[in-house]
């Protein structure tokens, strides 16, 4: 019994995501950048695309959006990282001016349509820093035989590596990063060439190129699962017209089409199977393993191939709306949810660089006008201190972490909305969990229908069916399906209104028939003997339904739910990482009994969503909490949740609601999803840790005159190296 509109959507087609939230995050720069939360959709002005190329990591990004936020009249820019996707919201027409600044910033951009163009050769990728190097070696040859040649060879080997990045380092400037990672590099390496370090200022040059393309692999490894989702579409489908095939590209399709796919053939876009049965794989969308079996009418998502024979299918999505193109719009947004650490770190690293640039200037030039010290060995000590400090190692710690955190999650069929989320799910020390369709499998089936003497089964059932006509609800579709088993023929309803939390009633030949629990009737309708009955028949596990016509109790329906295959294993699972787990339900309190006593957790039963929300915020009190449900009465308790879980085949405000959904609908999911989450959260530490130290150690060593500027260079590669190294172990999880 509920509400219409409680309709329990299909495993991909509900996962509808809100608006893209564009959170402007603060810049790897110096100069200060406001932050606004503002839905990109809603935002007055034209909404305009592109693709960037040339991004290695999250702090190229925002060198794009602080390049792009200097134009005039626009209101709103996001680049999302992993999809290399920037989107600008602006009063005018104002595309030439952004292509312009980008190009100025170093980067390109390309229309979202264009084709992908084919990968560099990795010889032509690396030629630069190949190049490098043979002059690094030629270089150190000619110094091994001929101290001035050697020194004329290092400064030419410096000038060649220097351009690039001093050409960068002027564009980002014009852009409005005054204190990128190219700007520190290109100082200290012109102040090596004008104290004669010159070996040491083309070694430093190299050490940062080197750590740029590990920087940019390591990158690419992260982004590589969004990449391989998005190449899930084909470009191209077979449509049906008029009886007559015809190849046609992807991005024309509307709902309503016929489409063709062969076996083996990926699915251009949803669709809802028009062949009588076929089996589809869908692991790269949910991580399921085994081909799904799907009948006549089930909703196929976009990207899944069919596995064993030729299907026909009716087009459901429009082009961009896609159950692909959904969880793509989904990394997007979570991109911008950025963790409080990482938040913390940038806001911090806005500060610190040119806090170090200042510290630098002043090692450099205080002690010698102060002490009387030789200036070359304390301009040479400030240059090895501006290098120690560059902030690359503990600007990537974090993003680095939570990428390969959110790539790894979703190989498994978990979404996780931002680093934001992530960092909320490793704090869970409790799990709130609905009942019906979430810790059971949301199909009912009746097990007994007992009128009273004045009515029969038959008619008992063909009243209580024609009220739930239209609704989804686990219960009503196992009324009609018992309905429909005994081949009754529904009479037509009329005036169907749900009564939220206590049932639903319409007018059926012109009668009032309403169906209700019996804990939500006044107690002098129901006799002892009824009653009785049911407290037994709710002792037993099963949810009771009465039937009463024109106010007079006709009789009642028993259904009883069956536990998911996986959630004993599931609770174990959550038990053995010591969490908590609580069943929060709207069904009858012996019903929710029996259930959680089969998972030995605790329960709260005969709850409104009100009732649900006020719970969730008592036990949140206490520990932080996660709520894990799949209606539409779940979503204002997973909102006041620390964290909000919704299954995959949740109804949109469920998955709309929630900061991580499992696509795949399995309860193991979420131990998974937790261990992962803390991993992280660890791995976080540990980056920071490894960052923060090796610049301790480095400082130390630099202002004892222990270290140079090619260590110093080395330490700075080196911590970035490790950092990322340390982050990729994630995505072996």
């Amino acid at each position: 019994m509920s509400p219409p509109n409680t309709a329990k959507t299909p495993q991909f087609a509900a996962l509808k995501m809100r608006p893209v939230n564009i959170e402007t995050p603060t810049c790897e720069c110096g100069d200060a950048c406001e932050t606004s939360v503002t839905p990109i959709e809603s935002s007055e002005g034209e909404r305009y695309s592109w693709l960037v190329a040339g991004m290695d990591c999250g702090a190229c990004a925002r060198k794009v959006e602080n390049a792009v936020r200097q134009i005039d009249g626009v209101s709103l820019v996001q680049v999302a990282f992993a999809t290399e996707k920037l989107t600008v919201v602006a009063a005018s027409d104002i595309r030439q001016q952004v292509e312009k600044a980008v190009k100025q910033a170093g980067y390109s951009l390309k229309s979202e349509s264009a084709p992908a163009e084919p990968a560099p050769s990795r010889l032509r990728e690396n030629l630069p820093l190949i190049l490098l190097m043979v002059m690094m070696s030629a270089s150190w040859l000619l110094e091994q035989f001929n101290h001035p040649f050697g020194q004329a060879a290092f400064i030419i080997t410096t000038l060649v590596g220097l351009f690039p990045i001093a050409r960068q380092a002027l564009r980002l400037m014009r852009s409005g990063s005054w204190f990128a990672i190219e700007t520190l590099m290109s100082v200290a390496a012109i102040g090596a060439l004008f104290i004669g370090a010159t070996a040491e200022a083309a070694m430093v040059l190299l050490l940062f190129l080197v750590g740029e393309r590990l920087e940019g692999w390591a990158a690419s490894r992260a982004r590589r699962g969004v990449s391989a989702l998005m190449a899930l579409k084909p470009d191209t489908a077979i449509r049906i017209v008029d009886g007559k095939r015809e190849s046609v590209t992807a991005g024309v399709l509307r709902p309503g089409d016929v489409i063709e796919v062969p076996a083996g053939g990926r699915l251009p876009a949803d669709g809802k199977l028009i062949s009588p049965f076929a089996s589809f794989d869908e692991s790269a969308l949910t991580g399921e393993s085994l081909p799904v079996e799907h009948a006549r009418g089930d909703s196929i998502p976009a990207g899944a191939t069919s596995v064993d024979r030729l299907v026909t299918l009716n087009v459901v999505s429009m082009p961009g709306e896609s159950a692909i193109d959904r969880i793509l719009k989904l990394i997007e947004e979570a991109e911008e949810r950025r963790a409080p650490i990482e938040r913390f770190i940038d806001r911090f690293s806005r500060i610190y660089t040119p806090a170090i640039m200042v510290v630098a200037l002043l090692v450099a030039v205080v002690p010698p006008l102060m002490l009387g010290d030789a200036w070359l060995a304390w301009i040479y000590k400030g240059l090895t201190l501006l290098l120690i400090g560059c902030p690359c190692a503990l600007v990537i710690s974090t993003p680095a972490a939570i990428t390969s955190g959110l790539a790894a999650a979703s190989r498994y069929g978990a979404l996780i909305k931002g680093g934001a989320a992530l960092e909320q799910l490793a704090s869970v020390q409790q799990l709130a969990f609905d009942k019906t369709g979430t810790l059971t499998e949301g199909k009912p089936n009746v097990t007994g229908i007992y009128p009273l003497a004045d009515s029969s089964e038959d008619t008992l059932l063909m009243l209580a069916a024609a009220v739930e006509q239209g609704s989804t609800h686990p219960l009503a579709q196992a009324i009609l399906r018992e309905a429909e088993a005994r081949r009754l023929v529904l009479p037509h309803a009329e005036n169907q209104r749900a009564l939220v939390g206590k049932g639903i009633e319409a007018q059926v030949n012109g009668e009032s028939i309403r169906l209700s629990a019996p804990d939500k009737l006044a107690g002098n309708l129901l006799e002892d003997n009824l009653l009785t009955a049911i407290r037994h028949q709710e002792n037993q596990g099963e949810t009771v339904i009465v039937v009463l016509r024109e106010g007079a109790v006709m009789g009642s329906i028993a259904l009883r739910d069956t536990l998911r295959e996986d959630a004993r294993q599931a609770i174990a699972a959550l038990r053995e990482l010591g969490i908590q787990g609580v069943m929060l339900t709207g069904d009858n309190p012996r019903a929710a009994a029996t259930i959680a006593a089969e998972l030995k957790m605790d329960f709260r039963a005969g709850l409104l969503p009100e009732d649900k929300v006020n719970a969730v915020i008592a036990l949140n009190k206490q520990a932080p909490l996660a709520m894990v449900g799949d209606g539409i009465n779940d979503a204002p308790a997973m909102k006041a949740a620390t964290i909000g879980i919704a299954m995959g085949s949740g109804t949109d405000v469920a998955l709309e609601t929630a900061d991580a959904a499992l696509t795949h609908n399995r309860l193991g999911g979420l131990a998974q999803m937790i261990t992962l989450a803390r991993a992280t959260q660890a791995n976080i530490r540990q980056n920071i840790a490894l960052a923060l130290g090796l610049k301790a150690i480095f400082l130390v060593t630099t202002l004892l005159g222990m270290t140079g500027l090619w260590l110093a260079v080395l330490a700075d590669t080196g911590a970035t190296v490790l950092v990322t190294a340390n982050a990729l172990r994630l995505l072996r999880r």
